[in-house]
């Protein structure tokens, strides 16, 4: 007797899913037809936008300094000037002067064809010490640049002496004791520890009231022999003094 074929339940099950994984496994490329444009899969993305050329910045303008005149006589002017490096045409150098109430212009100067320029502030008081800076103002197409400069002081003039030998060890006025290595002045009514500034020629020293004196007349100042030395003063003679 022929019998019928069976196949149970779980055979059947087993067989269609090995069918189900054998046609998963079969690349989309292969399943389409043959000659036909292969369509789109859900992972292509549009074509992303060419990148804007970047714009080549301006080069920044570089303030030199070639010439610092700040310190001299009340009256004189204090002179600033030299040349900008990767200048723009029309563009100008100005003098600002710091005050109360922030930085005021005080000169200007446009920038030459070689890059000069010169500005220039007068001075007005004895101590005068007003921080000062040059500044080129950024335009459209331009940059600016600020460059510190030395402040502008005041000076006048005064005649003085220098003492010291022979009295090296002896109390000064304004207490301690003298020595080779002492740097101050004597004078006779300013308040002993005032600060100034001497400057002789090139030479500059800040120095403070130490000593009463001189007691000769028409000397306005005695020099310890150290300030002497660092100003290369003489014996006698005029130094410009910011008190």
């Amino acid at each position: 007797m022929i019998r019928d074929a069976f196949v149970t339940p779980t055979r059947a099950a087993l067989a269609a899913g090995a069918a189900l994984a054998l046609t998963a496994t079969v690349p989309a490329s292969a399943a389409a037809p043959s000659g036909g444009a292969t369509a789109p899969t859900a992972t292509s993305t549009a074509a992303a936008p060419a990148a804007t050329p970047k714009r080549k910045s301006a080069p920044r303008p570089q303030i030199r300094v070639r010439t610092e005149r700040a310190a001299g006589l009340v009256g004189r002017s204090a002179v600033y000037a030299g040349n900008v490096a990767r200048h723009r045409s029309g563009q100008r150098v100005r003098l600002e002067l710091r005050g109360r109430s922030g930085w005021h212009v005080v000169d200007r100067d446009r920038i030459a064809k070689n890059g000069r320029f010169r500005v220039t502030t007068k001075i007005h008081r004895i101590g005068d010490d007003r921080a000062a800076r040059l500044r080129i103002v950024p335009t459209a197409g331009a940059k600016g640049d600020v460059e510190r400069v030395e402040r502008v002081h005041g000076f006048r003039r005064s005649f003085a002496s220098y003492y010291g030998p022979g009295l090296y060890g002896f109390k000064m006025a304004c207490g301690g004791r003298l020595s080779p290595g002492t740097i101050g002045v004597a004078h006779k009514s300013m308040p002993c520890g005032t600060k100034l500034t001497l400057r002789l020629g090139g030479r500059e020293v800040q120095a403070r009231v130490v000593d009463r004196g001189p007691y000769v007349g028409g000397r306005e100042f005695d020099l310890t022999a150290a300030t002497k030395a660092r100003l290369g003063f003489g014996s006698t003679g005029t130094v410009l003094v910011d008190r």
